[in-house]
């Protein structure tokens, strides 16, 4: 498969970029100024390296870059510095996802592409009724106000779940919840649920970054287990937290 990966250079991008070249897959990575993928990948064969951000490549360069793609995956995420989180682009995740669903627009595939998002559960799945305290609804407020990142994920994941929906003939979608993320160097068991199963900001569990990476890379190889998460916003926990 070809897999076009933005955030490629985060501590969850990297995982999954290191991944899917072990299984010998061919990927396409953004990589910003500024980052590096690990020694390791670093000229692999399979391995095409970007430079550059989405927001800032020309639309049609972008397109080239997505015309045989099987799965867009969206690891990215805002610098945890004031520039990265405060000043523009406010809604990186979100644009950048707009961006890449309007050039896969522009060819015809064989099977709908993945689109694939990294998102966090503080986001709730508005398409089910996940319920939520008072006081995690007030906290869940004031971050979107004070924090940008939080409105942008939210942002983002609703592009793809109102925008794009369960009908659109080019594109799939799945937005990938993982709880407080944790650095792990092995892969360890993790469950996966619908809703969050605990709350993310009072009761919050834990989820390996690598964990993350291989449930995405399950999804985007495993045609199964994409048809029975796709169009959904499952959550994962490391096993000792999740249950």
């Amino acid at each position: 498969m070809n897999i076009l990966i933005v955030g490629a250079t985060g501590a969850t991008g990297k995982r999954l970029v290191e991944q899917l070249l072990e299984r010998g897959q061919s990927v396409k990575a953004f990589v910003r100024e500024g980052s590096e993928l690990p020694e390791g990948v670093r000229g692999h064969k399979d391995l095409t390296i970007i430079n550059g951000s989405v927001l800032d490549l020309p639309d049609m360069e972008l397109v080239t870059h997505v015309k045989d793609c099987d799965a867009v995956v969206s690891c990215l995420g805002h610098n945890i510095s004031f520039k990265g989180l405060f000043l523009p682009p406010r809604k990186l995740v979100r644009d950048s996802i707009r961006k890449l669903y309007q050039a896969v627009q522009l060819h015809e595939y064989p099977m709908p592409v993945k689109f694939l998002l990294m998102n966090t559960t503080g986001n709730r799945n508005r398409d089910l009724n996940e319920k939520i305290s008072l006081k995690h609804r007030i906290v869940v407020a004031l971050l979107r106000i004070l924090l940008p990142p939080q409105a942008d994920n939210e942002a983002a994941a609703n592009f793809l779940r109102v925008h794009v929906g369960q009908t659109d003939d080019k594109v799939e979608w799945l937005a990938v919840r993982p709880d407080g993320l944790i650095d792990e160097e092995a892969v360890t068991g993790y469950d996966v649920h619908p809703s969050p199963v605990r709350d993310p900001i009072f009761d919050a569990g834990q989820t390996s970054r690598i964990n993350v990476a291989h449930f995405m890379a399950e999804l985007i190889l495993n045609t199964e287990l994409w048809n029975k998460w796709k169009g959904q916003m499952p959550v994962i926990y490391n096993r000792d937290h999740g249950e």
